[in-house]
């Protein structure tokens, strides 16, 4: 089973399907507009895209730069916790985007994950306390032009007693206190 409580809550690993059913409901996906398209069975995939519309279009009619970013967030994430399992904390760290050009009509963006991904983050933490890996997104217009370049962030590292780490800031915060505490 996936170390990931939303796979677990919404069918495994084994239930893409259900897992893109709820998290396009999900409130702030289904109120920007933000859909996810396709999600491949391996989580190895994932397809979002956005149809600009009156509520998700900013104060010149072109796409809220907020809806753009957020339709890049937690995908890698989720895919990468997924394919280390348990043993594993997976957190997004920092992101950047840069706006390229107005976004109008429907907007996508492809998530990728390759075999060779996730053994370079095993790899890694096998000398490494943490690892942050990066990852490089575009999303592009219906013409396939880019209309805003994302850099990810992630923070991984070995889960050291088996626990679940508590959530919030990032995650980062307790680690920073037992550093500080002694």
């Amino acid at each position: 089973m996936s170390a990931n409580p939303l796979l677990r809550v919404l069918g495994g690993p084994r239930s893409a399907h259900h897992l893109r059913r709820w998290i396009n409901l999900w409130p702030p996906f289904l109120g920007a507009g933000i859909r996810i398209t396709r999600i491949a069975p391996d989580m190895k995939s994932i397809n979002v895209e956005m149809k600009l519309r009156f509520w998700n279009a900013n104060y010149v009619g072109t796409h809220f730069g907020g809806s753009l970013f957020a339709m890049t967030d937690a995908f890698y994430m989720l895919m990468l916790m997924h394919h280390l399992g348990r043993d594993y904390i997976v957190w997004d760290k920092a992101a950047t985007i840069r706006y390229r050009k107005p976004g109008r009509g429907t907007v996508r963006v492809e998530f990728r994950l390759t075999d060779a991904q996730v053994e370079d983050v095993r790899e890694k933490l096998k000398t490494l306390p943490k690892y942050e890996p990066f990852f490089h997104l575009e999303v592009k217009d219906d013409s396939g032009a880019v209309i805003a370049e994302v850099e990810k962030l992630l923070h991984v590292r070995k889960r050291s007693d088996g626990r679940e780490e508590p959530h919030g800031s990032g995650g980062m915060q307790p680690e920073i206190l037992r550093h500080s505490s002694g």
